[in-house]
């Protein structure tokens, strides 16, 4: 099992010191957050996709993921999220990342229309994937916060190309135990994204250990040798609680946390 972050930590982060806080605190890969506000998003162009691949490469980190923010569920027109989940797509071929995280958006609970919404445009998305060579992933979120609700969209898809990216805070919060979120999702399961709260009404980021959500319970789920899921990230959401301590000075405990988590399950 190896280890990434999301820069979603770190906002605004120049490159070099990602790189930096990647290889000296012993993670991986990093969920790179596409938005115009970071380094790196559908905006930059052919010079500057070569330079991020360059970078990544001399560092020896991954891209495992450009994260962005469609939001597949949400009423409207087909074209202009899709036109966002193609440029991501784009963007994540020429990175050599694996995947593209999409929202769900759709409001505060999964209707019939959301449902709908989402896998008739990830029915559309998914080939586009798939011929980019990545896959696009729907995020445990917004209206389909549970496993439950992203394995009926990506069953209703049943496509290869489009899969699911188990965000633990999400259906922790929804009321679903760590075991049936995973049962749902295994079969459509890209990667988990990890962090800690104080509870459910508060999601100010913790340290791992610190909060209430099950990171133990999580590990013994995917850890085993067996399970086919080989990334665990951690989101520190710095970008929305500008007051908490800053990621850098949080990475080696994160490290350390989760490696023995999962070392004790496997």
């Amino acid at each position: 099992m190896r280890l990434a972050f999301s820069t979603l930590g770190a906002p605004g982060l120049p490159l070099p010191d990602v790189l930096r806080l990647a290889a000296g605190s012993g993670f991986h890969g990093v969920e790179l957050r596409a938005h115009p506000e970071e380094p790196v998003h559908p905006g930059i162009g052919l010079a500057e996709r070569v330079d991020v691949v360059e970078r990544f490469r001399d560092a020896g980190i991954e891209i495992l993921t450009v994260a962005g923010y469609p939001r597949v569920a949400e009423p409207g027109a087909d074209a202009p999220v899709l036109s966002e989940v193609r440029a991501l797509l784009e963007l994540a071929r020429d990175l050599g990342a694996r995947y593209v995280r999409v929202f769900p958006g759709g409001g505060e609970a999964p209707t019939a229309q959301s449902d709908e919404a989402a896998v008739r445009r990830l029915a559309q998305a998914a080939p586009m994937a798939a011929d980019l060579g990545v896959r696009v992933l729907l995020e445990t979120h917004d209206s389909h916060p549970a496993g439950a609700d992203v394995a009926r969209v990506l069953r209703a898809v049943a496509h290869p190309a489009a899969g699911a990216l188990w965000d633990v805070m999400h259906t922790w919060r929804a009321g679903e135990p760590s075991g049936k979120s995973y049962a749902e999702l295994a079969d459509h399961l890209a990667y988990v994204q990890v962090k800690d709260i104080g509870a459910v009404d508060d999601t100010t980021p913790l340290a791992p250990g610190d909060g209430v959500l099950p990171l133990a319970e999580v590990a013994a789920l995917v850890a085993p040798a067996d399970v086919p899921v080989d990334w665990l990230c951690w989101e520190y959401e710095k970008r929305w609680y500008p007051d908490v301590p800053e990621l850098a000075g949080e990475l080696p405990r994160v490290r350390d946390h989760l490696t023995r988590l999962l070392a004790a399950a496997a």
